[in-house]
């Protein structure tokens, strides 16, 4: 169900119209990315001093790296941590485009979705980010505990709160809040796993950038698949 949910999100990138959705994912996530890198290399400069080495980037000086050319393979490093923010932040902009595009190429046989109110969405986002940030700084203690297992705990903790995320916010527009909460927990084991193998290539830089939109399309397709909806065409 999870790969048939992928291929036909593959299936749909001819479609102009997710095509553009696409195009503009990918364009904020690139800015988004550069705000949470400048943002995260000016905390590190307050809290570091205006030099420091860090491990694969070698020294740095904050401001000076920030305006250039090192400041591109710094990014895109880093962007294997920032990138699970940054996919977080784009559902609640984008997924109702999403999701239209794939109902109106697939389930054009069901009535219209409520749009999510945007302060509903933003509200929402904002939460999960506050939790997302703070499971991933917790987790940090059980990468340096658990060194050789530090990627399959990144990619199973971000899974499972992406999953938890992006499948809420899929589901919400046919079945509300609670309805939503209750579809989730039913097939939690399912979302997590989707979960997941969306977080693994949030892991590969550039290729990240592509991850939320064809994430979000996936999720609209899963939920749908458990419903029991049938994709046509």
């Amino acid at each position: 169900m999870i790969l048939r949910s992928f291929f036909l999100t593959l299936g749909q990138l001819g479609d102009a119209r997710f095509r553009k959705v696409l195009f503009l994912g990918v364009g904020l996530g690139f800015a988004l990315l550069v705000v949470f890198f400048a943002g995260l290399m000016w905390l590190l400069g307050a809290m570091l001093g205006p030099e420091a080495t860090l491990p694969f980037i070698g020294e740095v000086t904050w401001l000076d790296d920030l305006i250039s050319w090192t400041a591109l393979l710094s990014m895109m490093i880093l962007s294997v941590f920032l990138m699970v923010p940054v996919a977080s932040a784009i559902t609640s902009m984008f997924l109702d485009d999403v999701a239209d595009a794939v109902e109106d190429r697939h389930y054009a046989h069901l009535p219209k979705a409520d749009r999510v109110p945007w302060s509903d969405a933003l509200r929402d986002t904002v939460n999960f980010l506050g939790v997302l940030v703070a499971a991933n700084v917790f987790a940090v203690v059980l990468y340096i505990l658990f060194p050789p297992f530090s990627l399959f705990i990144f990619w199973g903790l971000n899974g499972f709160l992406l999953g938890r995320e992006y499948f809420t916010l899929a589901a919400m527009r046919r079945e509300g809040r609670a309805g939503a909460k209750a579809l989730r927990k039913r097939h939690s084991g399912k979302i997590w796993v989707a979960g997941t193998l969306m977080a693994m290539p949030l892991s590969l830089p550039l290729v990240n950038l592509v991850i939320p939109i064809l994430g979000a399309a996936t999720f609209t397709h899963l939920y749908h698949q458990i419903q029991g909806q049938a994709p046509s065409g």
